[in-house]
């Protein structure tokens, strides 16, 4: 099914939306462009099925403007079941530019891996590590189409930055990627992010297993930055709610018990204060609590 045939007022929607944030039309034409076509191709894109994408949810959460109406929708009807998902968002993405400024800096990291990197933001990892590191090399990875036309287009720089193809779900050919062999070495501490990614995977496809296929071959010194959604202060009817939106888009939400989420960073040593509520994970600056999500930093011995 193509995008106009699926939903021909959200696709007038979306390109008045984007019109109104970019005048000058040239990332209009340039990014835009590129996933509408994507998506006229069936079966290529999410948004050719009217289904909202996390990557683009979280976007609109951000106040970014690479999302669509279907996505909008969505993030809108979560905000009703749990007013303080903008806000989880909004700190999820404080804390990976926090655990970034550590790595680079105190933990000495000059590389870093970006699994489930989502749509390009402020505050971008490779601008984070270069500010702490000059020359740090970055590869993001995800396997969400429009997400990676716009990475590719906005932050690829053949020297430093790369964004390939890839699904957590198959860890392997992950670390298969020519670009990302080209930018990461093994043999050298590497810096590893997933962060609002594990959430996604369901326990019949074990993402205990996965993470530590994906960790195996760290060499110690290397940094493993986690944050997953924990419902614990939900009141159930709206955890409830806020799942359901999740199920009707292209992945579903899976919340894990601080027990469950600690599991991710088996085999590594826990960074102080250990796992946490991310906007307790070293604040720059005294902030509200948003407990829905959880963060910590593991450093492998």
């Amino acid at each position: 099914m193509q995008l106009a045939a699926a939903r021909p007022f959200a696709v007038i929607d979306d390109v008045r939306h984007w019109l109104a944030c970019d005048p000058g039309h040239d990332r209009l034409r340039a990014v835009l462009g590129k996933a509408l076509a994507r998506a006229g191709r069936p079966g290529s894109d999410a948004v050719a099925t009217g289904r909202a994408a996390p990557a683009r949810i979280y976007d609109y959460f951000l106040g970014g403007k690479d999302n669509y109406a279907v996505d909008r929708d969505a993030a809108r009807e979560i905000l009703a079941a749990v007013p303080a998902a903008a806000d989880a968002a909004r700190a999820n993405r404080a804390f990976v530019r926090r655990a970034v400024r550590y790595m680079a800096g105190e933990g000495g990291i000059g590389q870093f891996l970006d699994v489930g990197a989502g749509l390009p933001t402020r505050g971008n990892v490779h601008e984070i590590a270069r500010a702490e590191r000059p020359g740090a090399r970055v590869v993001y990875v995800d396997n969400d189409p429009v997400v990676l036309t716009h990475g590719r287009a906005i932050l690829e720089d053949s020297a430093h930055v790369a964004v390939v193809s890839g699904d957590l779900r198959d860890p392997d050919a992950i670390w298969r990627r020519r670009r990302l062999r080209e930018l990461i070495d093994p043999a050298e501490p590497v810096g590893v992010l997933l962060c609002g990614v594990l959430h996604f995977l369901s326990d019949a496809e074990d993402p205990f297993a996965l993470v530590e296929r994906l960790t195996a071959g760290l060499p110690p010194g290397s940094l493993v930055a986690v944050t997953h959604a924990w419902f614990g202060d939900l009141e159930p009817g709206a955890a409830d709610r806020a799942l359901a939106v999740y199920r009707r888009s292209t992945a579903e939400v899976r919340p894990r018990t601080p027990d469950e989420i600690a599991r991710f960073l088996t085999g590594f040593a826990p960074v102080e204060p250990g796992l946490v509520a991310v906007t307790d994970w070293r604040p720059d600056t005294a902030t509200d609590r948003v407990g829905c999500v959880l963060g910590a930093v593991g450093r492998r011995v």
